[in-house]
């Protein structure tokens, strides 16, 4: 099995990085470089990440599945600003939004990883049982 502790670190890592991500949307949004003066409804993209933290918080695997997934469309929003705002703020807020998901991707699969030898353990010891060698 794998170590408790480093096992811990994945997911308090998971739940730091989709923090930091909500943050760093509304702050890029309505202070820091927001598409309109005075902040634009953009904002509302932090919304959506508010759906799976109370599942990561509770360490729920199938919450922690679907949110490594969901979180890519954010790596991707980060990427293509990162490229299209040139030269600006807005760039490189969307490099660190990149990196911010790709930490909280990397803790989840990794969190999520001694889970899913299990279940492929069990599934191969319940065909060895249907279905036992002649």
């Amino acid at each position: 099995m794998v170590n408790d502790k480093l096992h811990r670190y994945f997911h308090r890592g998971a739940i730091a990085s989709l923090i930091l991500l909500i943050i760093w949307c509304v702050l890029w949004e309505m202070v820091l470089a927001p598409l309109h003066p005075g902040g634009s409804w953009v904002v509302l993209k932090a919304a959506p990440l508010l759906i799976p933290l109370y599942g990561v918080f509770k360490r729920d695997i199938y919450t922690l599945q679907w949110s490594s997934m969901m979180i890519l469309l954010y790596f991707t929003e980060g990427v293509v600003r990162g490229y299209s705002d040139k030269g600006s703020l807005s760039a490189w807020l969307g490099w660190g939004e990149a990196a911010i998901v790709c930490v909280y991707f990397v803790c989840a699969v990794m969190y999520l990883r001694p889970y899913k030898k299990a279940a492929k353990r069990m599934a191969k010891e319940l065909l060895d049982k249907v279905n036992p060698a002649k």
